[in-house]
C-alpha cells in the first residue's frame, strides 16, 4: 500500500454526462478532486426497466495543495516575523500603534461613565414623564455646555435644565383671537371642547378686558353627543351670547354668515377619534365653510399618553391647527409627556384649563407656569426674556 494511502479519501461521482460528473465533483471537491477511474453505467428505470445511460467516476482527495499551502503560509510568517525584529521601524511603529490602542481604551471607558449628576437629571425627567429622545437631548446638552466643575454643582445644573425645558416650550400669543374672525376649535372625544369653547367665549366676551372682542357667537356641530347641545345652549344662556347648531356645510355657512356682525365666532366640534379617518375627513370638508378667515385650535388632554400625543397631533395635522389648548391639567400631576412631544414636533400651547368652572379655569399658557408641574428641578429659578 502507499504510504499516503492511509489518510487519502476516496469519492465516486453519478451523472447523466461526463460534464455533469465534473461539475459535481468540482463543486463538491474542488481542486483536491483526482479523477482515478471512468465507467459507463445505466441509472435510473424501475425494476430494471427505462434505464438510461450515465457516467461513474471514481477518484481521491490530494492533500498536496493543502501542504503546499500551509507551507508557504508558515515560510510567509517566519519572514516576517525576522524582518520585525531586524528592522527597528517596523518594531517602533507597532509599539506607537499598541499606545494608541491603550490610550483610546482608557478614553473610551472614561466617556462611557456617566456624570452623578446627569444621572439624576435624566432620573427626574423620566419621573416626570418626558420622553426618552427628550430626555437624551437634555443629556447630551448638558455634557456639550458644562464643564466638569460645573456639572459638580447640582444646584447649577438643575437651573440650566429648567431655563433649557422653559426655552423649548413654544408659545401662541393669544392675540391671534382678536384678528382671527372665525376660531374653530378641534380634538378627541372627552378632552373638553364644548366646556373650553365656553370659557373662551366668556374670556372673549362679557368677561373680557378692553383687549378682547365684546361681541361673541358660538356655533356647535355636535348635535350626536347626548346633551352636548344642551350643555353648550345653557353656557350661552348664561352668559347672553347666542348659540347656533348645526348639522350640514350649507347650514354652517348661512350661521357664519349671519353673525358677520360678531366680532369673535367661536365654532364647537364633534369628538372624533384619531383613528377615524373618514369622519376626520368628513368634518374637515364641513369646516371649510368657516371660509379663509378662520383659524383651527387643537383641544388636547394633559393626561394623554406620550404614543397617543404623537398620533393625535399627526391624524389631526390635515385641519392645519395653528396651536393648541392643554385641557384638564387639574387631572395630572406631570405634563413632561406634552412638554417634550410638542417641542419635538415644533407645536405651540395657547391656552390651559384646569378645571370644570367657567370662566374661571382657563389662563394664557406661559413657561414659569407649566414649568411649576415639573417636580424635582428648581422651576422658580426660569427666567425666560419673552414672559414676565
Amino acid at each position: 500500500m502507499h504510504p499516503e494511502e492511509s489518510y487519502m479519501e476516496y469519492f465516486t461521482e453519478v451523472a447523466s454526462t461526463d460534464r455533469e460528473a465534473m461539475d459535481k465533483i468540482n463543486a463538491k471537491y474542488g481542486e483536491r478532486a483526482k479523477i482515478l477511474t471512468r465507467r459507463s453505467i445505466r441509472i435510473g428505470g424501475v425494476l430494471g426497466m427505462f434505464t438510461k445511460e450515465g457516467i461513474e467516476m471514481s477518484g481521491y482527495l490530494s492533500d498536496d495543495i493543502h501542504k503546499r499551502k500551509k507551507l508557504n503560509l508558515e515560510t510567509e510568517k517566519k519572514k516576517i516575523i525576522e524582518t520585525a525584529k531586524s528592522d527597528k521601524t517596523i518594531q517602533n511603529v507597532l509599539n506607537e500603534v499598541q499606545s494608541l490602542k491603550e490610550y483610546f481604551d482608557s478614553s473610551i471607558s472614561g466617556v462611557e461613565k456617566k456624570h452623578s449628576s446627569i444621572e439624576t437629571i435624566e432620573n427626574i425627567l423620566s419621573e416626570n414623564e418626558f420622553s426618552f429622545s427628550y430626555i437624551q437631548s437634555i443629556s447630551d446638552k448638558l455634557k456639550r455646555s458644562l464643564t466638569i466643575d460645573e456639572l459638580e454643582d447640582l444646584n447649577l445644573v438643575k437651573n440650566k435644565v429648567s431655563e433649557w425645558i422653559g426655552e423649548s416650550i413654544n408659545i401662541n400669543k393669544t392675540d391671534s383671537f382678536n384678528t382671527s374672525k372665525v376660531v374653530i376649535l378641534v380634538g378627541p372625544t372627552g378632552v373638553g371642547k364644548t366646556t373650553t369653547i365656553a370659557k373662551l367665549a366668556a374670556t372673549h366676551g362679557f368677561n373680557s378686558q378692553s383687549k378682547y372682542a365684546k361681541s361673541v357667537r358660538m356655533i356647535t356641530i355636535d348635535n350626536y353627543r347626548i346633551g352636548a347641545k344642551k350643555q353648550i345652549e345653557t353656557y350661552g344662556e348664561i352668559m347672553g351670547i347666542p348659540v347656533a347648531c348645526v348639522e350640514s356645510y350649507k347650514e354652517l355657512e348661512q350661521k357664519i354668515n349671519l353673525f358677520q356682525d360678531a366680532d369673535l365666532i367661536l365654532v364647537d366640534t364633534i369628538g372624533k377619534s384619531p383613528k377615524d379617518y373618514m369622519k376626520l375627513a368628513e368634518m374637515r370638508e364641513m369646516l371649510d365653510a368657516c371660509g379663509t378667515n378662520s383659524e383651527v385650535y387643537l383641544a388636547m388632554s394633559a393626561t394623554t399618553k406620550i404614543s397617543d400625543v404623537k398620533e393625535i397631533l399627526r391624524q389631526f395635522e390635515p385641519f392645519n391647527y395653528k396651536s393648541i389648548i392643554l385641557t384638564k391639567l387639574d387631572e395630572t400631576m406631570r405634563i413632561g409627556n406634552i412638554i417634550s412631544v410638542l417641542s419635538e414636533n415644533n407645536k405651540s400651547l395657547t391656552y390651559l384649563t384646569d378645571g370644570q368652572v367657567v370662566p374661571q379655569d382657563i389662563e394664557e399658557v406661559t413657561s414659569k407656569r407649566l414649568m411649576r408641574t415639573v417636580e424635582g428641578l428648581n422651576t422658580g429659578y426660569l427666567v425666560v426674556g419673552s414672559e414676565s
